[in-house]
């Protein structure tokens, strides 16, 4: 993993706005409509190709596809894991759990929820002139799933992904590229286990099928960023009924879990991405960085991607006044925040650069992004036009930091 030698790279978490064309196609997949397949791959081809273009323009160094080839950051694995289906509701069965709704922030503002709906979907679009206005289905839910057979891996989708980009990478001028995957315990999420004996087995099932698509990135050249918003998010919503102490040791095993999924792919090769939900609410209720910062450091990844922009979090860049970044290890920090149309000033974005570097080291930073711009194809968390002006503002206040941090433009 390239390091910030002489300079601050850039980089983000990975998924952004797909545009009108391939939102189309990938709507009618969703309603299980059929898709013309000599009319979608050469779509889905197209649009990574110029997505990876217009991020090495904006001055990103360690791109990624977009996640364009996915329905959302953790639904796609109900399409290249075998063993799920569509959930069927039996006597008996314990309520599904929406993941938004169910923290200790939901309860303390119930009228907010009740009256907040995802208002980042593609209403930010306007079909153009002469054009049919884009179908919106449900965002995909999680608890729509259930394990019914041994899960295993299908490897069509992550195979076509890696050639789509690794195509939409030849004569791009980039540091190094990476491609996003979900953490077994986010790719598990609320999907409800009815084969295997006990939830611990259905995990271990989970990280053994997606280890085939950690190590097919891998093998392709690319880095793996594992994306797993459940570990701080799930921490809140269990201190509704568990002592902190009860859910450091259950995520422990979690934690020993991820690192069985990563086993024997060089520790280089690997970024770990926790965040505490994507939605634009209070997010009070948020367990603290400090918290979790053990359990964080536990996992077998050269890079950190956290949360660090946004105004529950900004502030714990101060942790790590006390808790030392273990050698060799890089932060990749959240400059800019997803969940604002707000564009940060390249001022504000260097002054936050240089807090970290100097308690970590400059060339232990790379900057980042709080999370993806579009984490479903159809949630959409700022305008299009917003997402490439905070990418820009990123770049332009890591400029800003090196020239500082190293004496030279």
């Amino acid at each position: 993993m390239k390091r910030s030698t002489d300079r601050i790279l850039v980089t983000h978490v990975g998924s952004l706005v797909r545009p009108d064309e391939l939102a189309q196609l990938l709507a009618a997949k969703q309603m299980g409509q059929p898709v013309d397949e000599a009319t979608y791959a050469p779509t889905l081809r197209a649009s990574v190709a110029d997505v990876v273009r217009k991020q090495a323009e904006v001055g990103v160094d360690i791109p990624s596809d977009g996640e364009f080839g996915k329905l959302g950051w953790t639904s796609y694995v109900a399409a290249r894991l075998s063993g799920l289906e569509p959930r069927t509701h039996r006597p008996g069965d314990p309520a599904p759990i929406n993941p938004r709704t169910a923290g200790r922030d939901a309860k303390r503002f119930e009228e907010f929820y009740a009256a907040y709906r995802y208002v980042e979907t593609y209403q930010w679009r306007q079909p153009k002139s002469g054009s049919a206005a884009l179908a919106i289905p449900p965002a995909t839910d999680a608890a729509a799933w259930e394990c019914s057979g041994p899960i295993g891996y299908k490897d069509q989708e992550i195979k076509r992904d890696i050639a789509n980009f690794q195509a939409a990478l030849k004569g791009v001028n980039v540091v190094e590229a990476f491609m996003p995957v979900a953490a077994p315990e986010s790719a598990r999420g609320v999907r409800l286990n009815r084969y295997y004996a006990n939830d611990d087995a259905y995990l271990a099932a989970i990280a053994d099928a997606l280890r085939t698509e950690y190590q097919a990135i891998v093998d392709a050249g690319f880095l793996i960023q594992l994306d797993d918003a459940f570990l701080a998010h799930e921490y809140d919503r269990l201190l509704i009924t568990h002592t902190a102490a009860e859910i450091h040791k259950q995520f422990g095993v979690y934690i020993d879990m991820l690192n069985y999924a990563l086993r024997d792919i060089p520790e280089d090769k690997i970024r770990y991405h926790v965040c505490w939900g994507s939605w634009n609410g209070p997010h009070t209720s948020d367990v603290p960085l400090r918290d979790i910062v053990d359990l964080i450091l536990r996992v077998r990844a050269q890079a950190y991607v956290l949360e660090a922009a946004n105004p529950r979090h900004e502030h714990e860049w101060q942790v790590w006044e006390s808790v030392k970044l273990p050698d060799g290890k890089i932060l990749i920090p959240g400059l800019v925040a997803h969940s604002t149309n707000v564009v940060e000033h390249p001022e504000l974005i260097a002054w936050r650069i240089k807090n970290f570097a100097r308690l970590v080291g400059r060339e232990n930073v790379i900057a980042g992004t709080d999370c993806g711009f579009s984490q479903n194809w159809n949630t959409v968390r700022v305008h299009p036009s917003i997402q490439w002006a905070k990418l820009e503002a990123l770049a332009q206040g890591a400029r800003l930091a090196s020239k500082e941090l190293w004496q030279h433009v």
